[in-house]
């Protein structure tokens, strides 16, 4: 009979630059400006955002926010390349 093989990470394997997604929380971004609110009852607040962390740091970008939020809230964004589109 065969002996199962037991099979070691590799070593030599980069991990350098790949987030590594059970630890990670997200980017964090401090709100900036107000926007306005839209949805059907208002439930939705649009918000100007600086990320504070990882590739895209001091960026600005717009996002759609659910629940209170006021000037100077920490966010953590799960990404930072996608921008909410401006309301209408």
């Amino acid at each position: 009979m065969n002996k199962p093989v037991k099979r070691a990470d590799n070593p030599n394997k980069s991990t350098k630059g790949a987030v590594q997604q059970e630890n990670f929380e997200g980017y964090p971004s401090e709100v900036v400006e107000i926007v306005g609110r839209h949805g059907v009852a208002g439930e939705v607040t649009q918000v100007k955002c600086k990320v504070l962390a990882g590739q895209d740091k001091d960026k600005i970008i717009r996002r759609n926010v659910r629940g209170p939020v006021i000037l100077g809230d920490v966010l953590m964004l799960k990404e930072t390349e996608m921008e909410a589109l401006p309301i209408r």
